[in-house]
């Protein structure tokens, strides 16, 4: 028996399911071994696919270009990241991509992949012998559903991380929460996994302290460097503070005329202050 358990089971990488996807060639990141096996085969490649324009995609592109490899990031949006981070931040990271060699094919779809290339879906033919695939991941709610644990895109838990079993927490990867400023929400990133494994512990040993910090994360793409804190929405209306191209700029993120989100380059202390403002719920203002 427990007294108290905390579920914090992550998540696993969504599969391609197309024709060549369980290649072993192919590859997903998520674990250190993921991270070695990768960088073990890159070691004799030259030319690697990249599926998937997010975070993991963009960031594995870097490490590959970084390794001298010719590098092709598949993506099915128009920019990179432009849901999460807007366009102009979208447009910045993938000319700072194309900048150091990266070739993007965007808007398109892989169908299958052989051992020396992945075919598009308008039949493009990308030379390869390395595939790294990064779209998106499943929290693994498993054991939760098994248990009678409320789910909907993960593990249902209210404000204190309980979920709807006395006695039984979340956190991290398969968490959705009600976040005060965002509504109910799950986030990937591996701060929110720390600062919510802290909190359901405080909670274990009697505490009754509401989770209410902000989403944080950053992201790195050759000398570009995003700070990101809160949670904006695909539909957010976005204004830009500074100069992107400069690279000193925040770009806030606005439901109504609610701040969601800031985005930061050049800017930490000013990330930080939007940081503070989101956590205390005070207005946010750029420099």
């Amino acid at each position: 028996g427990y007294g108290a358990l905390l579920l914090a089971t992550g998540a696993e990488p969504v599969r391609l399911a197309i024709p060549g996807g369980d290649l072993s060639h192919v590859y997903y990141l998520r674990t250190l071994t993921d991270s070695r096996r990768i960088i073990d085969k890159a070691k004799s490649s030259k030319r690697a696919v990249v599926i998937g324009a997010s975070f993991i995609g963009l960031e594995v592109a870097w490490s590959l270009r970084e390794r001298k490899l010719e590098v092709a990031v598949v993506g099915k949006g128009s920019l990179p990241l432009e849901k999460v981070l807007g366009g102009e931040l979208g447009t910045m990271i993938r000319e700072t991509h194309e900048a150091n060699g990266v070739k993007f094919h965007l808007g398109r779809k892989p169908a299958a992949i052989q051992d020396r290339h992945v075919e598009l879906d308008d039949g493009t033919k990308l030379d390869c012998d390395l595939v790294v695939v990064g779209i998106g991941v499943r929290p693994n709610t498993a054991i939760a559903k098994q248990a009678g644990i409320a789910t909907d895109n993960g593990v249902l838990v209210d404000e204190f991380l309980k979920t709807n079993v006395p006695d039984i927490f979340a956190a991290g990867d398969i968490a959705r929460w009600p976040d005060p400023r965002a509504g109910r929400i799950r986030v990937e990133h591996w701060v929110v996994a720390q600062r919510q494994g802290q909190t359901a512990a405080r909670n274990i040993l009697g505490a009754d302290e509401a989770f209410n910090l902000p989403p944080f994360f950053w992201s790195n793409h050759f000398d570009l460097h995003i700070h990101y804190v809160g949670h904006g929405g695909g539909d957010d209306r976005t204004t830009v503070s500074g100069n992107v191209r400069a690279k000193d700029a925040s770009v806030i993120f606005r439901a109504d005329e609610n701040v969601t989100a800031v985005a930061s380059i050049g800017r930490d202390v000013e990330n930080l202050k939007a940081e503070v403002a989101l956590e205390r719920g005070n207005a946010f203002r750029a420099s």
